[in-house]
Protein backbone atom coordinates (compact mmCIF):
# COMPACT_ATOMS: atom_id res chain seq x y z
CA UNK A 1 0.00 0.00 0.00
CA UNK A 2 1.02 3.44 -0.63
CA UNK A 3 2.55 5.81 2.34
CA UNK A 4 0.22 8.71 4.03
CA UNK A 5 1.12 11.72 5.12
CA UNK A 6 -1.80 14.19 6.87
CA UNK A 7 0.35 17.43 6.09
CA UNK A 8 -2.19 18.13 3.64
CA UNK A 9 -6.50 19.50 2.79
CA UNK A 10 -8.15 17.15 0.72
CA UNK A 11 -8.30 19.33 -2.50
CA UNK A 12 -4.05 19.77 -1.92
CA UNK A 13 -4.06 15.84 -1.89
CA UNK A 14 -5.47 14.98 -4.90
CA UNK A 15 -2.74 17.26 -6.54
CA UNK A 16 -0.16 15.72 -4.49
CA UNK A 17 -0.99 12.57 -5.20
CA UNK A 18 -0.91 12.73 -8.55
CA UNK A 19 2.51 13.74 -8.89
CA UNK A 20 3.48 11.24 -6.00
CA UNK A 21 1.51 8.24 -7.37
CA UNK A 22 2.58 5.87 -4.67
CA UNK A 23 1.82 8.72 -1.99
CA UNK A 24 -1.62 9.65 -0.59
CA UNK A 25 -1.60 13.20 1.35
CA UNK A 26 -4.49 14.79 3.35
CA UNK A 27 -5.22 16.60 6.49
CA UNK A 28 -8.52 16.37 8.55
CA UNK A 29 -8.95 18.00 12.18
CA UNK A 30 -10.75 16.30 14.96
CA UNK A 31 -11.68 13.03 13.34
CA UNK A 32 -12.02 9.64 14.69
CA UNK A 33 -9.82 6.65 13.71
CA UNK A 34 -12.85 5.06 11.81
CA UNK A 35 -13.40 8.60 9.92
CA UNK A 36 -10.05 8.56 9.26
CA UNK A 37 -9.38 5.27 7.75
CA UNK A 38 -12.64 6.51 5.73
CA UNK A 39 -10.89 9.16 4.41
CA UNK A 40 -7.94 7.62 3.47
CA UNK A 41 -9.68 5.12 1.68
CA UNK A 42 -11.43 8.35 0.05
CA UNK A 43 -8.51 9.79 -1.37
CA UNK A 44 -7.16 6.21 -1.86
CA UNK A 45 -10.31 6.00 -4.86
CA UNK A 46 -10.08 9.43 -6.23
CA UNK A 47 -5.98 10.14 -6.27
CA UNK A 48 -4.94 7.13 -7.90
CA UNK A 49 -3.56 8.04 -11.13
CA UNK A 50 -3.05 4.11 -12.78
CA UNK A 51 -3.79 0.80 -10.75
CA UNK A 52 -0.25 -0.16 -10.77
CA UNK A 53 0.73 2.47 -7.77
CA UNK A 54 -1.12 0.15 -5.35
CA UNK A 55 -2.01 -2.94 -7.07
CA UNK A 56 -5.34 -3.55 -8.89
CA UNK A 57 -6.18 -5.94 -5.99
CA UNK A 58 -5.72 -3.37 -3.57
CA UNK A 59 -7.99 -0.72 -5.22
CA UNK A 60 -10.27 -3.45 -6.68
CA UNK A 61 -11.57 -3.83 -2.72
CA UNK A 62 -11.00 -0.58 -2.02
CA UNK A 63 -13.51 0.64 -3.94
CA UNK A 64 -15.99 -2.37 -3.63
CA UNK A 65 -15.66 -1.18 0.27
CA UNK A 66 -16.14 2.17 -0.35
CA UNK A 67 -19.73 1.68 -2.28
CA UNK A 68 -20.96 -0.47 0.14
CA UNK A 69 -20.44 2.22 3.09
CA UNK A 70 -22.23 5.31 3.55
CA UNK A 71 -20.12 7.35 5.01
CA UNK A 72 -17.90 7.48 2.50
CA UNK A 73 -20.88 8.87 0.16
CA UNK A 74 -21.38 11.92 2.60
CA UNK A 75 -17.28 12.60 2.28
CA UNK A 76 -17.21 12.43 -1.11
CA UNK A 77 -20.27 14.28 -1.81
CA UNK A 78 -18.49 17.32 0.62
CA UNK A 79 -15.14 17.14 -1.43
CA UNK A 80 -17.21 17.24 -5.00
CA UNK A 81 -19.04 20.49 -2.99
CA UNK A 82 -15.97 21.85 -2.53
CA UNK A 83 -14.06 21.40 -5.63
CA UNK A 84 -17.64 22.76 -7.55
CA UNK A 85 -17.11 25.98 -5.41
CA UNK A 86 -13.88 26.44 -5.94
CA UNK A 87 -14.84 25.97 -9.72
CA UNK A 88 -17.38 28.21 -9.75
CA UNK A 89 -15.02 30.94 -7.62
CA UNK A 90 -12.51 30.66 -10.82
CA UNK A 91 -15.66 31.09 -13.33
CA UNK A 92 -16.17 34.24 -11.60
CA UNK A 93 -13.10 35.67 -11.10
CA UNK A 94 -11.79 34.79 -14.59
CA UNK A 95 -15.85 36.66 -15.76
CA UNK A 96 -14.93 39.73 -13.56
CA UNK A 97 -11.13 39.92 -13.96
CA UNK A 98 -10.28 43.73 -15.37
CA UNK A 99 -6.57 43.21 -14.85
CA UNK A 100 -4.07 44.14 -17.47
CA UNK A 101 -2.27 41.37 -18.13
CA UNK A 102 1.38 41.89 -16.63
CA UNK A 103 3.74 44.31 -15.33
CA UNK A 104 4.96 46.14 -18.24
CA UNK A 105 7.83 48.35 -17.97
CA UNK A 106 11.33 49.06 -17.92
CA UNK A 107 12.06 52.15 -15.59
CA UNK A 108 13.79 51.69 -12.35
CA UNK A 109 10.43 52.10 -10.70
CA UNK A 110 9.09 48.83 -12.50
CA UNK A 111 12.64 47.16 -12.13
CA UNK A 112 12.67 47.62 -8.44
CA UNK A 113 9.31 46.76 -8.35
CA UNK A 114 9.83 43.40 -9.88
CA UNK A 115 12.67 42.71 -7.81
CA UNK A 116 10.96 43.21 -4.49
CA UNK A 117 8.05 40.63 -6.10
CA UNK A 118 11.05 37.77 -6.32
CA UNK A 119 12.40 38.90 -2.89
CA UNK A 120 9.18 38.11 -1.23
CA UNK A 121 6.91 35.65 -3.13
CA UNK A 122 9.01 32.18 -2.58
CA UNK A 123 8.41 33.13 1.32
CA UNK A 124 4.76 32.98 3.32
CA UNK A 125 5.32 36.27 4.29
CA UNK A 126 2.29 38.64 4.74
CA UNK A 127 2.94 41.51 1.91
CA UNK A 128 1.08 45.38 1.75
CA UNK A 129 1.12 46.70 -1.20
CA UNK A 130 0.82 50.65 -1.14
CA UNK A 131 -0.38 53.02 -3.92
CA UNK A 132 -2.61 55.34 -5.48
CA UNK A 133 -5.79 53.69 -7.04
CA UNK A 134 -5.44 52.38 -10.50
CA UNK A 135 -1.45 52.29 -10.24
CA UNK A 136 -1.86 48.15 -10.50
CA UNK A 137 -2.02 47.02 -7.04
CA UNK A 138 -3.54 43.72 -7.83
CA UNK A 139 -1.26 42.82 -10.36
CA UNK A 140 1.18 42.70 -8.12
CA UNK A 141 -0.65 40.62 -5.96
CA UNK A 142 -1.26 38.25 -9.09
CA UNK A 143 2.40 38.15 -9.53
CA UNK A 144 3.25 37.24 -6.13
CA UNK A 145 0.95 34.47 -6.07
CA UNK A 146 2.26 33.45 -9.66
CA UNK A 147 6.11 33.10 -8.33
CA UNK A 148 5.00 31.87 -4.76
CA UNK A 149 5.11 28.11 -3.57
CA UNK A 150 1.39 28.31 -3.52
CA UNK A 151 1.12 28.91 -7.16
CA UNK A 152 -1.01 25.60 -7.74
CA UNK A 153 -4.02 26.75 -5.27
CA UNK A 154 -6.58 29.25 -5.44
CA UNK A 155 -5.41 33.15 -5.36
CA UNK A 156 -9.28 34.27 -3.79
CA UNK A 157 -9.52 38.09 -3.96
CA UNK A 158 -11.70 40.69 -1.64
CA UNK A 159 -12.64 43.92 -2.32
CA UNK A 160 -12.99 45.21 1.33
CA UNK A 161 -14.85 48.23 -0.11
CA UNK A 162 -17.62 46.29 -1.62
CA UNK A 163 -18.30 44.27 1.44
CA UNK A 164 -21.28 45.74 3.29
CA UNK A 165 -20.54 46.63 6.72
CA UNK A 166 -23.06 43.61 8.11
CA UNK A 167 -21.82 41.10 5.82
CA UNK A 168 -17.93 40.96 6.52
CA UNK A 169 -17.82 37.93 8.75
CA UNK A 170 -20.24 36.08 6.74
CA UNK A 171 -17.91 36.93 3.60
CA UNK A 172 -15.22 36.50 5.21
CA UNK A 173 -15.51 33.15 7.63
CA UNK A 174 -18.59 31.63 5.57
CA UNK A 175 -22.02 30.64 7.01
CA UNK A 176 -24.48 28.10 8.49
CA UNK A 177 -27.86 28.14 7.20
CA UNK A 178 -30.33 29.54 9.00
CA UNK A 179 -27.62 31.92 10.82
CA UNK A 180 -29.36 34.98 10.22
CA UNK A 181 -32.37 36.72 8.06
CA UNK A 182 -31.49 35.28 4.47
CA UNK A 183 -28.90 32.73 5.53
CA UNK A 184 -31.15 29.94 3.25
CA UNK A 185 -27.86 27.93 3.24
CA UNK A 186 -24.33 27.25 4.29
CA UNK A 187 -21.89 29.25 2.44
CA UNK A 188 -18.35 28.97 1.91
CA UNK A 189 -16.01 32.19 3.37
CA UNK A 190 -12.98 33.26 1.57
CA UNK A 191 -11.06 31.64 4.04
CA UNK A 192 -11.91 28.77 3.28
CA UNK A 193 -11.57 29.18 -0.23
CA UNK A 194 -8.10 29.99 0.02
CA UNK A 195 -6.80 27.66 2.54
CA UNK A 196 -3.42 26.10 0.82
CA UNK A 197 -3.60 29.41 -1.17
CA UNK A 198 -2.96 33.28 -1.58
CA UNK A 199 -5.61 35.36 0.39
CA UNK A 200 -5.50 39.08 -1.42
CA UNK A 201 -7.32 41.57 0.91
CA UNK A 202 -8.10 45.09 -1.71
CA UNK A 203 -8.76 48.09 0.03
CA UNK A 204 -7.68 46.42 3.28
CA UNK A 205 -7.92 49.87 5.03
CA UNK A 206 -11.68 49.71 4.60
CA UNK A 207 -12.66 46.74 7.26
CA UNK A 208 -14.25 48.10 9.72
CA UNK A 209 -13.11 47.94 13.75
CA UNK A 210 -15.00 46.13 15.39
CA UNK A 211 -13.92 43.02 12.81
CA UNK A 212 -10.82 43.55 12.59
CA UNK A 213 -9.55 41.74 16.13
CA UNK A 214 -11.17 38.50 14.09
CA UNK A 215 -9.05 38.88 11.10
CA UNK A 216 -6.03 39.44 13.41
CA UNK A 217 -6.87 36.03 14.91
CA UNK A 218 -6.75 34.15 11.57
CA UNK A 219 -3.30 35.65 11.29
CA UNK A 220 -2.28 34.85 13.90
CA UNK A 221 -3.51 31.41 14.92
CA UNK A 222 -5.38 30.18 11.54
CA UNK A 223 -8.07 29.17 12.74
CA UNK A 224 -12.03 30.90 12.79
CA UNK A 225 -16.01 29.55 13.46
CA UNK A 226 -18.20 30.06 10.55
CA UNK A 227 -21.21 32.77 11.49
CA UNK A 228 -23.73 30.43 13.30
CA UNK A 229 -21.64 27.51 14.42
CA UNK A 230 -19.52 26.39 16.92
CA UNK A 231 -16.91 24.03 14.92
CA UNK A 232 -13.49 25.76 14.61
CA UNK A 233 -11.84 25.59 11.74
CA UNK A 234 -8.40 25.70 10.76
CA UNK A 235 -6.76 27.11 7.37
CA UNK A 236 -3.26 27.86 5.78
CA UNK A 237 -3.42 31.22 4.08
CA UNK A 238 -1.13 33.70 2.86
CA UNK A 239 -2.36 37.07 3.37
CA UNK A 240 -1.51 40.13 0.50
CA UNK A 241 -3.20 43.12 1.09
CA UNK A 242 -3.40 46.43 -0.64
CA UNK A 243 -4.43 50.22 0.34
CA UNK A 244 -4.42 53.42 -1.02
CA UNK A 245 -4.83 54.71 2.21
CA UNK A 246 -2.22 56.03 5.05
CA UNK A 247 -2.28 53.17 7.36
CA UNK A 248 0.18 54.90 9.97
CA UNK A 249 -2.28 57.77 9.84
CA UNK A 250 -5.46 55.45 10.47
CA UNK A 251 -3.80 53.63 13.61
CA UNK A 252 -3.07 57.16 15.04
CA UNK A 253 -6.57 58.56 14.27
CA UNK A 254 -7.83 55.11 16.29
CA UNK A 255 -9.46 54.23 12.99
CA UNK A 256 -7.19 51.08 11.95
CA UNK A 257 -5.95 48.11 15.03
CA UNK A 258 -1.65 48.97 15.33
CA UNK A 259 -1.14 45.05 15.92
CA UNK A 260 -3.22 44.74 12.66
CA UNK A 261 -1.38 46.67 10.82
CA UNK A 262 2.00 45.14 12.18
CA UNK A 263 1.12 41.73 10.84
CA UNK A 264 0.45 42.84 7.52
CA UNK A 265 2.97 45.29 6.87
CA UNK A 266 5.38 42.67 7.28
CA UNK A 267 6.85 43.02 3.77
CA UNK A 268 5.81 46.33 2.81
CA UNK A 269 5.45 47.13 -1.62
CA UNK A 270 4.89 50.47 -3.08
CA UNK A 271 3.77 50.81 -6.57
CA UNK A 272 5.02 54.09 -8.19
CA UNK A 273 2.15 56.38 -10.14
CA UNK A 274 2.41 56.45 -13.64
CA UNK A 275 3.21 60.00 -13.71
CA UNK A 276 6.63 58.94 -12.20
CA UNK A 277 7.80 56.62 -14.84
CA UNK A 278 6.14 58.05 -18.19
CA UNK A 279 9.43 56.90 -19.97
CA UNK A 280 7.33 53.23 -19.41
CA UNK A 281 4.38 54.86 -21.20
CA UNK A 282 5.17 53.84 -24.87
CA UNK A 283 5.37 49.65 -23.60
CA UNK A 284 2.42 50.05 -21.85
CA UNK A 285 0.25 51.67 -24.42
CA UNK A 286 1.24 49.21 -27.12
CA UNK A 287 1.10 46.50 -24.52
CA UNK A 288 -2.64 47.76 -23.66
CA UNK A 289 -3.80 48.49 -27.32
CA UNK A 290 -2.93 44.78 -28.79
CA UNK A 291 -4.77 43.80 -25.59
CA UNK A 292 -7.63 46.16 -26.26
CA UNK A 293 -8.04 45.39 -29.83
CA UNK A 294 -8.16 41.25 -29.09
CA UNK A 295 -10.86 41.89 -26.07
CA UNK A 296 -12.83 44.03 -29.11
CA UNK A 297 -12.42 41.70 -31.81
CA UNK A 298 -11.40 44.77 -33.87
CA UNK A 299 -7.86 45.78 -35.90
CA UNK A 300 -5.48 46.62 -33.68
CA UNK A 301 -4.15 50.21 -35.27
CA UNK A 302 -0.95 52.30 -35.22
CA UNK A 303 0.44 53.94 -32.57
CA UNK A 304 2.32 56.68 -33.87
CA UNK A 305 5.16 58.55 -32.03
CA UNK A 306 2.98 61.65 -31.61
CA UNK A 307 0.07 59.45 -29.70
CA UNK A 308 3.40 58.58 -28.05
CA UNK A 309 3.86 62.17 -27.08
CA UNK A 310 0.85 63.01 -26.14
CA UNK A 311 0.47 60.37 -24.01
CA UNK A 312 3.05 60.82 -22.23
CA UNK A 313 1.99 64.88 -21.92
CA UNK A 314 -0.76 64.07 -19.74
CA UNK A 315 -0.75 63.18 -15.59
CA UNK A 316 -2.57 60.47 -15.58
CA UNK A 317 -4.18 61.25 -12.03
CA UNK A 318 -6.28 57.52 -12.60
CA UNK A 319 -2.85 56.38 -13.17
CA UNK A 320 -2.73 52.54 -15.47
CA UNK A 321 -5.86 52.21 -15.04
CA UNK A 322 -7.21 55.14 -16.66
CA UNK A 323 -4.36 54.91 -19.50
CA UNK A 324 -6.51 51.61 -20.21
CA UNK A 325 -9.63 53.19 -20.20
CA UNK A 326 -8.32 55.69 -22.71
CA UNK A 327 -6.87 53.22 -25.33
CA UNK A 328 -9.58 51.27 -25.17
CA UNK A 329 -12.28 53.92 -25.53
CA UNK A 330 -9.77 55.01 -28.51
CA UNK A 331 -10.01 51.34 -29.97
CA UNK A 332 -13.60 51.90 -30.35
CA UNK A 333 -14.25 55.27 -31.68
CA UNK A 334 -11.16 54.63 -34.12
CA UNK A 335 -13.24 51.59 -35.97
CA UNK A 336 -9.26 50.34 -37.40
CA UNK A 337 -8.46 53.70 -38.65
CA UNK A 338 -6.43 56.23 -36.90
CA UNK A 339 -6.47 56.67 -32.61
CA UNK A 340 -8.39 59.32 -31.28
CA UNK A 341 -7.43 59.75 -27.71
CA UNK A 342 -10.03 61.39 -25.23
CA UNK A 343 -8.19 63.73 -22.96
CA UNK A 344 -8.23 66.44 -21.43
CA UNK A 345 -6.73 70.16 -23.37
CA UNK A 346 -4.81 70.66 -20.53
CA UNK A 347 -2.66 68.29 -18.70
CA UNK A 348 -3.59 68.02 -15.13
CA UNK A 349 -0.72 68.89 -12.84
CA UNK A 350 -0.11 66.89 -9.80
CA UNK A 351 1.47 68.41 -7.34
CA UNK A 352 4.73 66.81 -5.68
CA UNK A 353 6.49 67.29 -3.08
CA UNK A 354 9.81 67.71 -3.26
CA UNK A 355 12.77 67.95 -1.46
CA UNK A 356 14.61 70.98 -2.40
CA UNK A 357 11.43 73.30 -2.35
CA UNK A 358 10.81 75.16 1.21
CA UNK A 359 7.96 74.58 3.08
CA UNK A 360 5.06 76.98 3.36
CA UNK A 361 5.79 79.67 6.11
CA UNK A 362 3.45 79.05 9.25
CA UNK A 363 0.61 81.63 9.47
CA UNK A 364 2.02 83.73 12.16
CA UNK A 365 0.06 83.83 15.33
CA UNK A 366 -1.19 87.02 16.78
CA UNK A 367 -2.05 87.16 20.39
CA UNK A 368 -4.72 88.00 22.27
CA UNK A 369 -4.11 90.70 23.69
CA UNK A 370 -2.32 92.48 20.72
CA UNK A 371 -6.03 91.70 18.55
CA UNK A 372 -7.59 93.71 21.77
CA UNK A 373 -5.08 97.00 21.06
CA UNK A 374 -5.52 96.47 17.32
CA UNK A 375 -9.40 96.21 17.49
CA UNK A 376 -9.27 99.47 20.01
CA UNK A 377 -6.92 101.43 17.40
CA UNK A 378 -8.97 100.54 14.45
CA UNK A 379 -12.09 101.64 16.29
CA UNK A 380 -10.61 105.14 17.47
CA UNK A 381 -9.28 105.64 14.11
CA UNK A 382 -12.89 105.24 12.56
CA UNK A 383 -14.26 107.65 15.16
CA UNK A 384 -11.47 109.66 14.42
CA UNK A 385 -12.35 109.95 10.83
CA UNK A 386 -16.13 110.40 11.05
CA UNK A 387 -15.29 113.28 14.17
CA UNK A 388 -16.89 110.49 16.86
CA UNK A 389 -20.25 110.34 15.18
CA UNK A 390 -21.53 106.47 15.57
CA UNK A 391 -25.12 106.91 13.33
CA UNK A 392 -25.96 107.47 10.13
CA UNK A 393 -24.35 106.65 6.64
CA UNK A 394 -21.34 108.88 7.48
CA UNK A 395 -21.02 107.48 10.88
CA UNK A 396 -18.60 105.01 12.47
CA UNK A 397 -20.50 102.34 13.05
CA UNK A 398 -20.94 102.32 8.82
CA UNK A 399 -17.42 103.18 8.37
CA UNK A 400 -16.31 99.81 10.65
CA UNK A 401 -19.46 97.90 8.91
CA UNK A 402 -21.20 96.59 12.07
CA UNK A 403 -24.12 97.64 13.58
CA UNK A 404 -24.20 101.53 15.61
CA UNK A 405 -25.50 99.18 18.79
CA UNK A 406 -22.69 97.12 19.07
CA UNK A 407 -20.33 99.69 18.22
CA UNK A 408 -21.70 102.07 21.11
CA UNK A 409 -21.43 98.17 23.38
CA UNK A 410 -17.80 97.79 22.31
CA UNK A 411 -16.80 101.30 23.01
CA UNK A 412 -18.33 101.00 26.56
CA UNK A 413 -16.16 98.12 27.08
CA UNK A 414 -12.85 99.34 25.69
CA UNK A 415 -13.33 102.45 28.17
CA UNK A 416 -12.42 105.09 25.11
CA UNK A 417 -14.89 107.37 27.17
CA UNK A 418 -11.94 107.50 29.52
CA UNK A 419 -9.27 108.09 27.28
CA UNK A 420 -10.87 110.87 25.57
CA UNK A 421 -12.54 114.10 27.29
CA UNK A 422 -16.05 115.20 26.27
CA UNK A 423 -16.38 112.37 23.97
CA UNK A 424 -19.84 111.33 25.91
CA UNK A 425 -21.33 114.50 25.02
CA UNK A 426 -20.37 114.38 21.47
CA UNK A 427 -21.96 110.78 20.98
CA UNK A 428 -25.62 111.88 22.79
CA UNK A 429 -25.73 114.67 20.22
CA UNK A 430 -24.74 112.09 17.56
CA UNK A 431 -27.50 109.96 19.07
CA UNK A 432 -29.78 112.75 19.23
CA UNK A 433 -29.94 113.97 15.75
CA UNK A 434 -29.59 110.43 14.50
CA UNK A 435 -32.87 110.48 12.15
CA UNK A 436 -36.16 108.09 13.76
CA UNK A 437 -36.72 104.71 12.57
CA UNK A 438 -40.19 104.40 10.35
Amino acid sequence: MPSVSRAWTGTCGCRAAGREPRKLVFRENSLSDHEISLRFKVMAGICTTNAESIGFESLKSLLLEMAQDRSVETLLQALVERLERERDYSRRAVRDGHTCGEIVGQSVAIVNLLRQIDLVAPTDASVLILGESGTGKELVAEEIHKRSLRRDHALVKVNCASIPRDLYESEFFGHVRGAFTGAVKDRTGRFDLADGGTLFLDEVGEIPYTLQGKLLRVLQQGDFERVGEEVTRRVNVRIVAATNRDLKKAVAAGRFRQDLFYRLNVFPIEVAPLRRHKEDIPLLAAHLLERAAASLNSPRPRLTQSDILRLQQYDWPGNVRELWNVIERAVITSRGGKLEFDLPSEPIQTPEPTPDAPAAAPQKVVPWAEMKRRERDNVLAALEQTGWRIYGPQGAAALLGIKPTTLASRIQKMGLREQRNGWLSRSRMSVKNQPESP
